[in-house]
């Protein structure tokens, strides 16, 4: 990597941070040594890890398109993440170009290379927030100037809500989120899962404890992932591994069929 100007000073190099072992796995450039290492240390105990990585993210780009062809023209994704390939308005904009984008994330990476991406479009921006304090994103002025509450919005938290531990209750964190959305809006969450999975996600979930990473891994099951919907109505497939929610080919899923299940994926309309 051709110099480190893009780090912000207030960054820990020297503890992994999972948005940047993300971005690894996905093939971004955007990381350390240290996640590096983390994620060479998950893929000896799930080798299909960057195949997890990339058919969550195709899931993205799937939701973000159904929402729009349903009449959804702004959309607020927390916990963005560092920008990659098929970002939020980058699909939603390629579809209907007025489409208005607001990006959340804590990560000050995902946040400097965010603005970056976004300076010449007048469209989107980024919210230096933690989605544990909605009243941060949801009154910013920055959100504010983007989103109209009074219209549908498409709601986005992916690969998200499983970095949250039962004691943060992200079940009421949620129900504050659809609080705030009007008539119409959408959700899609997707969410690591450790039904059927054998001790893979498991392992994983021990592995990033003894990291000192500051995001700790907190799986769910099918039920307990199905209830941070609320009362929304799931549509069709419902709750499913998040490859199998409407896929258009074969890149939006993998060979092997525990790789399609490791990640829950849904979207629920309010009525």
């Amino acid at each position: 990597m051709a110099g480190q100007n893009w780090i912000p000073r207030s960054v820990d190099v020297s503890a992994p941070s999972m948005a940047r072992t993300y971005d690894y796995l996905l093939g971004g450039a955007h990381n350390f040594a240290v996640d590096r290492e983390l994620a060479a240390h998950v893929e000896q105990i799930m080798p299909d890890a960057r195949s997890v990585a990339r058919v969550s993210r195709a899931f993205l780009a799937r939701t973000v398109r159904f929402m729009v062809t349903q009449g959804i023209r702004q959309f607020l994704d927390i916990g963005s993440g560092i920008p990659t390939v098929a970002n939020v308005h980058e699909v939603a904009q390629s579809v209907a170009p007025e489409c208005r984008v607001v990006y959340v994330d804590k990560d000050p990476i995902a946040v400097a290379h965010s603005e970056l991406m976004l300076v010449d479009n007048d469209r989107a921006t980024i919210v230096q927030a933690d989605m544990r304090d909605p009243d941060s994103i949801l009154d910013r002025p920055e959100t504010r100037r983007l989103i109209d509450f009074e219209q549908p919005v498409g709601l986005l938290m992916l690969m998200m809500l499983h970095w949250l531990p039962d004691e943060a209750d992200p079940w009421q964190l949620m129900a504050r989120y659809r609080d705030a959305l009007p008539s119409g809006s959408y959700l899609a969450i997707t969410h690591v899962t450790a039904d059927n999975q054998g001790h893979g996600v498991a392992e994983v979930t021990d592995l990033i404890m003894e990291s000192r990473s500051a995001d700790q891994l907190t799986e769910r099951s099918h039920e307990q992932v199905l209830t941070l919907f609320g009362d929304f109505e799931l549509v069709e497939p419902g709750l499913v591994g998040c490859a199998a929610w409407r896929p258009t080919g074969p890149a939006d899923m993998s060979d092997t069929p525990e790789t399609n299940r490791t990640v829950y994926g849904g979207v629920a309309r309010k009525s």
